[in-house]
């Protein structure tokens, strides 16, 4: 069966019109391929597009809202929608924005399956559950300001990382600067002034002390045997600036404990301070990024006193010194598949071998996305870039794993 069109109204009521054929956004519009879709999986949440109009393969829909999804973990989006804005259009907020469509009588979505883990599985409490494993963690550690952080990234952000702090299992977040040295286009803590929308959360404010850091750490290790503690949150700024603080840290928790996994999430801006780190007992490091080009890269990271090289030198001596590296690739059609990225991804990774990449939607408007880093001269389609990843002999997923 070919796709329809699924649209919604002004209320945010989804409807399906069999008569019309969508189009969508690779960075060409175009209307979705078969092998594109696949019908919307559980934790699929549709969003309503305002003062977006849907196009079509007969015109612009100008008496229907454009419909996008934002996808559960464990699946990379293989295109975006396709609308027309009006002129008073306000930025979307930050989304991972995905297209949809009917097919038959089923929501389905452009995206495929890229990983499992029922440990980020959407989860479901009881009333006042979480909240009381939250107070019960906080009454024995009531002076500790990363705890403090973590409860309101729990209950108010619902970050599964901060969640697991307080439900005792898989990845748990230690953040730990409000600094940053990058100015991202669609940063989740701390947009520009004029970038028209608020940011979805608000960064750590303090500078926490190895101490408290290390109390959460040796905590989860002790419940989790096999468990990760991740500095490098989106609550946070870049913890490669408090390299230092994250080292005597690391080093207090190896005396006392020698399982789990010390993981780092970072924009390897810093080789030395990233060195300084694997020193003292880190394990594995997750580098962030969008682009394997120089200029892609720039035009959404707008980095301060440090330049792309300095990240791919990063990847090459954790890669070098043992540790277990993902790149934690920030993917959006029509940018991660163009041809020229297509070749430079390649040929990095054919020089230096990583463990996983890890697709990560990148939320954000996809017209303020294209608009910042322009849209590309070939798109070859998502399933060719990560074809392109596989050949390279990277594992390809979403989440974190320890082997």
């Amino acid at each position: 069966m070919s796709a329809a069109l699924a649209y919604c109204d002004r209320r945010g009521r989804i409807y399906f019109d069999e008569s019309v054929a969508p189009l969508a956004d690779g960075g060409i519009i175009r209307e979705p391929l078969a092998n594109e879709l696949m019908p919307a999986p559980p934790g699929t949440m549709p969003m309503l597009l305002p003062q977006r109009r849907p196009l079509t393969r007969s015109g612009t829909q100008i008496r229907r809202h454009a419909l996008a999804a934002a996808l559960p973990a464990g699946y990379t989006r293989l295109l975006v929608p396709a609308y027309a804005a009006e002129p008073s259009a306000q930025p979307l907020p930050l989304f991972g924005y995905t297209f949809t469509c009917a097919v038959g009588d089923l929501l389905h979505v452009a995206a495929m399956k890229t990983d499992e883990d029922e440990v980020w599985s959407p989860r479901r409490f009881a009333n006042g559950e979480l909240e009381t494993l939250v107070e019960q963690c906080a009454a024995a550690d009531g002076e500790n300001r990363v705890l403090r952080q973590l409860a309101r990234c729990a209950l108010e952000y619902g970050c599964f990382t901060a969640q697991n702090v307080f439900l005792e299992r898989g990845e748990a977040a230690l953040p730990v600067s409000p600094r940053c040295n990058a100015r991202c286009v669609g940063c989740i803590s701390e947009l520009d002034a004029d970038a028209g929308i608020p940011s979805p959360q608000e960064r750590i404010a303090y500078e926490v002390s190895a101490q408290e850091l290390a109390r959460i750490a040796l905590r989860h290790l002790e419940c989790v045997p096999e468990g990760i503690v991740s500095f490098g949150q989106g609550c946070e700024g870049e913890p490669l600036l408090r390299s230092t603080t994250i080292a005597r840290a690391i080093e207090r928790v190896r005396v006392q404990r020698s399982n789990g996994t010390i993981n780092m999430n970072t924009n390897g801006s810093l080789p030395r301070a990233l060195s300084r780190c694997i020193d003292a007992g880190l394990d594995a490091v997750r580098i962030s990024l969008n682009s394997f080009r120089h200029s892609v890269y720039a035009a959404y990271y707008r980095p301060t006193g440090y330049g792309f090289d300095d990240v791919l030198e990063s990847v090459r001596i954790a890669v070098q010194r043992g540790l277990r590296v993902s790149l934690n690739l920030l993917t959006h059609p029509g940018v991660t598949d163009d041809e020229e990225e297509v070749a430079a991804m390649q040929a990095f990774l054919r020089e230096v071998r990583v463990a996983m990449i890890q697709t990560r939607t990148l939320n954000i408007d996809p017209a303020w996305y294209f608009t910042a880093v322009g849209r590309p001269a070939q798109p070859l389609g998502m399933h060719a870039a990560l074809d392109a990843i596989k050949a390279t002999g990277a594992r390809i997923g979403n989440f974190a794993h320890t082997h």
